[in-house]
């Protein structure tokens, strides 16, 4: 009994220092911010290539199955995967970047056509108080100024993303090192690892890698399929800008839950402005794409993966939103998977004398 409250003990007198450390550097955080930055700067090309090496190495295993050497099989799926890329961007990017200049640029115009729909909206809403006519204009203000910083930022931090060569050049080469030396660096894990914590490391990482790497797989595949059905519709439809909102709808489809609500939102305004008739189309096309995605493709390509109730799922995109932002729900679900498993295999050893 006296053992259990001595263990009991520890445990609390760990977490409070724990705590108190977590504490302290929150508050000599702008101290040491320039350093973690250029620590950042430094490790986000092979944090980048790991995580496409991640992605890639189980097709390359399941080539390497069949009677094929494993570098022909890095070979062919890196030239595929890579050359894809540079395809996609070499002929999408150029239309993108040019809708979202043309797009920025008429924000004025296109906003004087809301301002209109607005004053009509007051002759029908004559009878409510002044205050609430005043709150609407400046609420419209205030949405011209955010929209037109945001996507100049977005532009901006476009174009100078282009410009850094030295990543782009940098991340294939170590995306190929990574698969080719996969097995070494895993051995190279296993010696760094304590003897007696490698079973239990080795079935941990082996769980996480099918839950995650699975989820991960299946989640971008679907937001592609969900771009391009979202590019095709807006594209039927007649709405400007429809491969720009495609990306949009696609790209925040990652985002359990919130990520089609987000995504419809530049569409509906977008279609606002234009004419009731396009809001309709704009809403069947939305509607649409994510009864194909809730019903066809997420169960055929995701499935389920994560195993996890849509309670905590929901819990921790707004975690991530508060802490993040857009950039937080996006990883929320996949450290929700990876604490998940941890949780899952430390849990029995806590219980342990």
């Amino acid at each position: 009994m006296e053992e259990r409250t001595k263990k009991l003990f520890s445990k609390i007198l760990l977490t409070i220092l724990l705590l108190l450390c977590l504490f302290l550097l929150a508050k000599l955080f702008p101290y040491y911010k320039g350093l973690l930055v250029i620590i950042w700067r430094v490790l986000l090309p092979f944090l980048i290539a790991g995580f496409i090496a991640f992605l890639l190495h189980p097709v390359i295993e399941k080539l390497h199955a069949f009677p094929m050497p494993r570098w022909t099989a890095i070979l062919i799926i890196y030239l595929s995967f890579f050359g894809l890329i540079g395809y996609g961007l070499y002929k999408g990017l150029p239309h993108m970047i040019r809708q979202m200049k043309q797009l920025n640029e008429q924000i004025p115009a296109l906003t004087e056509q809301y301002r209109s729909f607005i004053y009509q909206l007051y002759e029908k809403t004559a009878a409510l108080p002044e205050g609430f006519h005043n709150q609407l204009d400046r609420s419209l203000n205030r949405m011209q100024e955010w929209s037109t910083s945001r996507l100049d930022g977005v532009i901006t931090s476009f174009t100078g993303i282009m410009d850094v060569v030295i990543i782009a050049a940098v991340i294939p080469v170590l995306t190929f090192y990574f698969l080719k030396d996969f097995e070494l660096i895993k051995r190279v894990m296993k010696k760094l690892t304590p003897k007696r914590f490698q079973p239990e490391g080795k079935d941990m990482l082996r769980e996480m890698n099918a839950s995650l790497g699975g989820y991960i797989r299946g989640q971008l595949l679907v937001c592609l399929i969900v771009g391009v059905l979202a590019f095709i519709g807006f594209w039927v439809i007649g709405i400007d800008y429809p491969l720009l909102l495609g990306v949009i709808v696609g790209a925040t489809n990652i985002i359990p839950y919130f990520g089609p609500l987000i995504g419809a939102v530049p569409a509906v305004i977008i279609a606002l402005i234009t004419s009731g008739k396009m809001v309709l189309f704009v809403v069947i096309v939305i509607v649409v794409v994510q009864i194909a995605e809730g019903n066809l493709v997420s169960p055929y390509v995701v499935g389920r993966t994560t195993h996890i109730h849509p309670i905590l799922i929901i819990f921790a995109l707004l975690v991530g939103e508060e802490v993040a932002g857009i950039f937080g729900m996006i990883v929320a679900v996949p450290i929700l998977t990876c604490v998940k498993v941890v949780v899952q295999h430390l849990w029995p050893l806590t219980g342990r004398d």
